[in-house]
């Protein structure tokens, strides 16, 4: 049984059709990559997941529960924690109580304050700064901080690397392997196509809210993943 699925979903903003009839599943342990251009639904597709959007029509399970009228609020007990594009850290809160309020749900693991300070060294120095006064790569650190205190079964990442320089991009991808060690499953959406390629065990690329490509990343070859990318086919 998949740990987490979305079967046949369409989900909308207004009268905006975002998500066609698109159906995922992502196995307990698995790192998954959702890959595409701007427009294409990712962030909808994690925001249906984590319950921020209720899809129209179609089912999200996890762990075989159902969940499309479960509120997100309901949905983080149950172990699904998201990372928003944005990061949406609290600014006027400092890192430790940032970190501190994605416990609450109370539930048990492995991630603690200290923990999640070893995993990202970063953040202890700056335990009492407060979030407003963070680069655009300690907030992302402490966006997923924040998250993995939850102790998630299921965390989904949007836009990880959005806006970042390089070498923060590399530290933070540099923490997933480690992550998922932990026995976190993780959903990662990302534009950067060779990145999510090489962090992920399989991968589903959108294109205009439908699915135009699924498998394991080390069997779609780049003229696969560039005619799904773009809807076009490479000569």
């Amino acid at each position: 049984m998949p740990l987490l699925e979305l079967d046949a979903i369409e989900s909308f903003y207004g009268d905006f059709q975002a998500l066609f009839g698109i159906t995922v599943e992502v196995a307990e342990g698995e790192k998954l990559a959702i890959i595409g251009a701007n427009g294409a639904g990712k962030s909808t597709l994690l925001a249906t997941a984590a319950g921020l959007l209720q899809p129209e029509r179609g089912e999200v399970r996890f762990d075989g529960q159902p969940l499309r009228k479960l509120p997100a609020h309901e949905r983080v007990p149950l172990g699904i924690a998201l990372v928003p594009e944005g990061r949406h850290i609290f600014p006027s809160l400092t890192v430790a109580e940032n970190l501190k309020l994605g416990a609450r749900t109370g539930r048990k693991g492995p991630w603690t304050l200290e923990r999640v300070y070893e995993l990202f060294p970063l953040l202890e120095p700056l335990a009492r700064r407060w979030g407003s006064g963070l680069s655009g790569g300690e907030q992302q650190a402490l966006a997923i901080g924040r998250a993995l205190m939850s102790n998630p079964r299921l965390l989904l990442l949007d836009e990880l690397s959005l806006g970042l320089a390089p070498v923060v991009i590399e530290a933070l991808y540099g923490v997933l392997d480690e992550i998922a060690g932990e026995g976190t499953t993780l959903v990662l959406v990302e534009q950067d196509v060779t990145r999510a390629l090489d962090a992920a065990d399989r991968v589903y690329c959108l294109l205009e809210g439908r699915v135009s490509l699924h498998g394991r990343t080390s069997e779609v070859s780049r003229e696969k993943v560039v005619e799904a990318y773009f809807g076009v086919v490479e000569h």
